[in-house]
């Protein structure tokens, strides 16, 4: 009897694991998962930071970056720190390229693989000189952050921040060589937007500003203000062109706006015109 009951127990216990794979499997795939629309991709870099297994310490980095200028260009998690995000057990491999978060002293090397103009300016300002012979000194983090990195300006130089390994003097002068080149900018990126919303194509224009912008943020990089001083005619030049061009599109709208004002005008005048001349046939 005992032999016969055997067989029939292992069956059993096999029907159950493979019920219970199932179930799990079905929930897994059709309960817990959106019914419409298109499914979210998993990040496991975020899903582990942002649970309770996490340190503290860590959690808000998620929320960190989501409000970075890293964020809004799609910078993700593995740009920066390799890693595959895709497959949590491979989230942090090295054979996936994950280098996790580097010391001081590499910081400026981490960041300047995207940085590749700025690093080179950092490397040969006193800031970089100093972190690579004593292995101390400002790194990129010191002054941007971490996470929550935000768009570059010149308000990043303030007293608050630069009094913390110096005093504000030269960092002072620093800034008012940049202060009319970077109004100038912002001058020209709100017209830019402004246009953009009035249905113009400003693609050309926004390059040439991004790429001007970019340049002049990896020269004040030197912390050399005769240098920026020097150089600020090269990049007013250059900005006066994108403001000529400005010029010119909003020259054409106003031009099709009294355009069109012209034609409806006319349009109104032929239908006075009209009217009358079929009244005075009727009569």
């Amino acid at each position: 009897m005992k032999y016969f009951l055997l067989p029939l127990i292992i069956i059993f216990a096999l029907a159950s694991s493979a019920n219970a794979g199932y179930r799990e499997a079905f929930e897994k795939e059709f309960l817990y998962k959106s019914w419409g629309g298109e499914e979210l991709e998993v990040n496991a870099c975020i899903e582990c930071h942002s649970s309770n297994i996490m340190k503290p310490e860590f959690q808000d980095i998620p929320n960190q970056w989501k409000m970075s200028w890293h964020y809004q260009n799609s910078v993700m998690c593995h740009d920066c720190h390799g890693g595959d995000y895709k497959d949590a057990t491979m989230s942090m491999s090295h054979q996936r390229g994950f280098v996790g978060t580097p010391k001081p002293a590499d910081t400026p090397q981490f960041c300047g693989k995207c940085h590749i103009g700025i690093l080179r300016n950092y490397l040969e300002s006193g800031h970089g000189k100093s972190l690579q012979s004593t292995g101390k000194g400002p790194n990129c983090v010191t002054c941007h952050g971490s996470h929550n990195i935000q768009k570059a300006s010149i308000e990043i130089i303030n007293e608050g921040r630069c009094t913390k390994c110096h005093s504000y003097e030269r960092a002072q002068i620093m800034k008012q060589a940049l202060f009319a080149t970077e109004n100038k900018m912002k001058e020209i990126e709100s017209q830019l937007a402004n246009l953009k919303a009035k249905g113009m194509y400003v693609g050309a224009e926004n390059r040439e500003l991004f790429s001007t912008q970019a340049e002049f943020h990896a020269l004040f990089h030197t912390i050399d203000a005769d240098l920026v001083k020097q150089r600020t005619d090269e990049f007013m030049r250059r900005l006066n062109a994108i403001d000529a061009k400005i010029k010119e599109s909003l020259d054409e709208i106003h031009f099709r706006k009294n355009f069109s004002t012209f034609l409806m005008l006319l349009f109104i005048g032929l239908g006075v015109v009209v009217g009358l001349l079929s009244k005075t046939y009727k009569d």
